[in-house]
């Protein structure tokens, strides 16, 4: 990754914090070089029903080898952007293909006196897993902060179409490693510390407890993540979905209704992992 070029793209968005939308700006110079080296993009417009087409081939051209190779071969070198894919490609493996199918939300007149009705996603996105956010059209949508969000915590719009579509594109381009043994077992100790977990432990509990492994160089938002996509591939999956949530405040999506006590799901980490595991 051309270092000139991350850093271009971190500081139109970043400078300890999120820098307003009126206060962003870049050179022609400065967007072109990073354009070139492939860490920035022009603004995209597609279609839900496009979106689903290319998401759909783009899924089915990406071994599951090079999705978890990758996913493991990023816990030592801190590509997070690696790491991202693995759950892009685990709902993109879910998606049927359809047609845009709106959720009515409301209905009201025009000056016609015709009906029209309200709708903010497609029904059959919604109905998937946790609900993935497709959107009919998306115009002019800016690809640079997704791709900014993918490398500095591994993504963080996991379950909305677009970032779907935007971040296997990316990861196609990759040539992934061979995971070191460090990347190995930097995965087995995350395991055994989900393992240990007290029974009553909270999401924000196992962030906390991941934060002490000193050999995982990662922040609090870089664990949340990790913990967010081992949510979304099924590793951290709750037994029971009708558990009271925490009123501390909290932007999980995924692993909300994980508990300590269930543990992870042995058959989605030998289904996907198992060569890493032995």
């Amino acid at each position: 990754m051309d270092k000139r070029a991350k850093k271009i793209l971190f500081q139109t968005y970043w400078k300890n914090g999120w820098i307003d939308r009126a206060k962003r700006s870049i050179s022609q110079e400065d967007f072109l070089y990073a354009k070139e080296k492939g860490l920035m993009f022009d603004p995209l417009t597609i279609s839900h029903d496009e979106c689903i087409a290319k998401i759909i081939t783009v899924a089915a051209e990406i071994s599951q080898d090079k999705i978890t190779r990758a996913f493991i071969a990023s816990l030592s070198t801190r590509r997070l952007d690696w790491r991202s894919a693995l759950a892009s490609w685990f709902i993109a493996k879910q998606l049927p293909p359809h047609r845009y199918t709106p959720v009515v939300s409301g209905t009201s007149y025009d000056k016609s006196g015709a009906i029209t009705h309200k709708s903010y996603t497609c029904s059959i996105c919604k109905d998937l897993m946790y609900g993935v956010i497709g959107s009919e059209h998306y115009q002019d949508t800016d690809l640079n902060v997704l791709n900014f969000e993918r490398i500095k915590w591994g993504g963080v719009r996991h379950g909305q179409l677009i970032y779907t579509l935007f971040d296997l594109e990316q990861f196609q381009k990759e040539d992934i490693p061979e995971p070191n043994n460090d990347d190995i077992n930097i995965f087995r100790n995350i395991l055994q510390l989900i393992e240990s977990s007290n029974p009553k432990d909270y999401p924000g509990k196992l962030r906390e407890r991941m934060s002490d492994m000193t050999e995982l160089k990662s922040n609090k938002g870089e664990l949340s993540t990790v913990i967010e996509i081992l949510a979304c591939i099924g590793v951290l999956k709750p037994t029971d979905y009708n558990r009271a949530i925490s009123n501390i405040r909290h932007d999980w999506k995924f692993v909300e209704h994980w508990r300590g006590e269930d543990k992870y799901n042995k058959e989605v980490v030998q289904n996907l992992f198992g060569q890493y595991t032995v």
